[in-house]
């Protein structure tokens, strides 16, 4: 079936402009995928980043297939991921392919991989699988190490532009605290249940 779009354009022949302003409505994080191979630390920015599986615990991020990151990944097999903090623009910009002249990158290290400091939240991963996926590459990673720090706000991305988080905007969920995914069909069957 055709999709259906208030400009009239069916699957077969999406303009590239409108995908990505659609899927520039959907508000996310920012994060600075990072490797090293032979003593040299790479890294690039990236937002397409999620959660795959509680148990084992899995993460992907996709790579375009023209990008540096995606010859060295296969090389490496282990790769860092640093969730920006707002205030880490510059280092999403430089990281994007817009160095700002000048700039000092910190990195530290976890787990073997170096990471980006001050950053929000660090996770390590070993490749476990990678996917060809059109004009991208999925890498699924084991979850070897992850911290996050609780008191930073996170830097988001949202229809082309950076933004910050306004606590004076935060709704509470369906959900504690400690359950593990608001998206977790058992814990919505059990909160529906409760009602």
């Amino acid at each position: 079936m055709a999709a259906s779009q208030e400009n009239g354009l069916a699957s077969n022949s999406i303009d590239p402009r409108l995908f990505r302003s659609v899927f520039g409505r959907f508000a996310s994080g920012v994060t600075v995928v990072t490797t090293e191979v032979e003593g040299n630390i790479h890294g690039m920015t990236a937002n397409a980043f999620i959660s795959v599986s509680l148990n084992p615990p899995l993460m992907l991020i996709s790579v375009d297939n023209r990008a540096n990151m995606n010859r060295l990944l296969p090389v490496s097999r282990r790769f860092g991921v640093s969730i920006l903090a707002e205030g880490q623009e510059e280092l999403s910009n430089h990281f994007a392919g817009r160095p700002v002249d000048g700039m000092e990158i910190s990195f530290i290290t976890k787990e073997g991989i170096p990471v980006i400091e001050g950053a929000l939240a660090y996770l390590v991963a070993s490749v476990q699988d990678m996917h060809l996926a059109g004009d991208h590459t999925l890498y699924i990673g084991a979850v070897d190490f992850l911290e996050s720090r609780e008191e930073e706000a996170p830097l988001l991305f949202y229809n082309g532009k950076y933004h910050r988080l306004s606590k004076k905007e935060t709704v509470p969920g369906p959900f504690n605290d400690d359950d593990y995914s608001m998206f977790s069909l058992r814990n919505f069957i059990i909160a529906r249940d409760k009602k």
